[in-house]
């Protein structure tokens, strides 16, 4: 195994046990786009299951937005070669998202929509957990983007319980960098590719992700010391309303 194969296993493993994201018996709806996140994230937790003393089961889940981009056959076929009992939804969300009653935030809508439909089916296959292919980059995005455009800070959880803890929300990828998982993604031929979306490459999430790159070319430790701010609070030097 090369180095770099390693390594990525390393970090998710890290991550699977710093934040306690998979228990023995946990059932889980892993949500599978056309990206490279995605599907490296449904690899790795696969191969994992022949290395690991627990048992969990895995049903990916695909969301067909509508933007008929001709990939859900591959997706078909790629879960079929793994063995994996699957599940491909055809829904109009991305459509919906785009059209010109909804120009302002087509993101957020289609987003909202198909996370809606991943807590449905969740349910309905009885899932306790729901993986997605979020990684470090995001996490870290997130939280500027939640500064700069809501006025809070906050960011993605590597675990989140919802519903009262029906149903956990995990992030495995959560330590580990995008071009990393690019190059793996590469390297072992996941078929993964362009979804069709319209505003794919124009968000403000690019916009952000652009701002990091522009400062890390002064200083490489840039985006590594947002990361670790998250877990290096310091309650007493935040603003706080009196009485609060």
């Amino acid at each position: 195994m090369a180095y770099w194969e390693k390594e990525i296993h390393s970090l998710m493993g890290k991550a699977i046990h710093r934040f306690g994201l998979i228990e023995d018996g946990d059932r889980i709806l892993v949500g599978v786009s056309e990206g490279k996140d995605s599907l490296t994230l449904l690899h790795l937790l696969n191969e994992r299951r022949k290395r690991v003393p627990i048992r969990y089961e895995l049903i990916p889940v695909h969301i067909d937005l509508g933007f008929n981009s001709g990939r859900t056959e591959i997706l078909k076929d790629f879960f079929e070669s793994r063995g994996l009992s699957y599940h491909i939804e055809f829904t109009d969300i991305g459509k919906r998202a785009n059209s010109s009653e909804n120009r302002e935030n087509p993101c957020f809508l289609c987003s909202w929509e198909r996370r809606k439909r991943l807590f449905y089916l969740a349910q309905h296959f009885k899932c306790n957990k729901i993986a997605l292919g979020h990684h470090k980059d995001d996490i870290i995005e997130t939280l500027l983007l939640n500064i700069f455009y809501s006025a809070e800070i906050s960011t993605m959880l590597p675990l989140q319980a919802l519903f009262k803890g029906k149903v956990t929300l995990i992030r495995p990828l959560a330590l580990i960098e995008e071009k990393k998982i690019e190059r793996f993604a590469r390297e072992m031929r996941l078929p993964f590719g362009p979804g069709g979306c319209p505003v794919s490459g124009k968000t403000k999430r690019k916009e952000v992700k652009e701002l990091i790159e522009t400062l890390e070319k002064k200083n490489r430790r840039i985006k590594g010391n947002i990361f670790r701010a998250l877990s290096n609070i310091k309650m007493d030097y935040l603003l706080q309303k009196k009485g609060g």
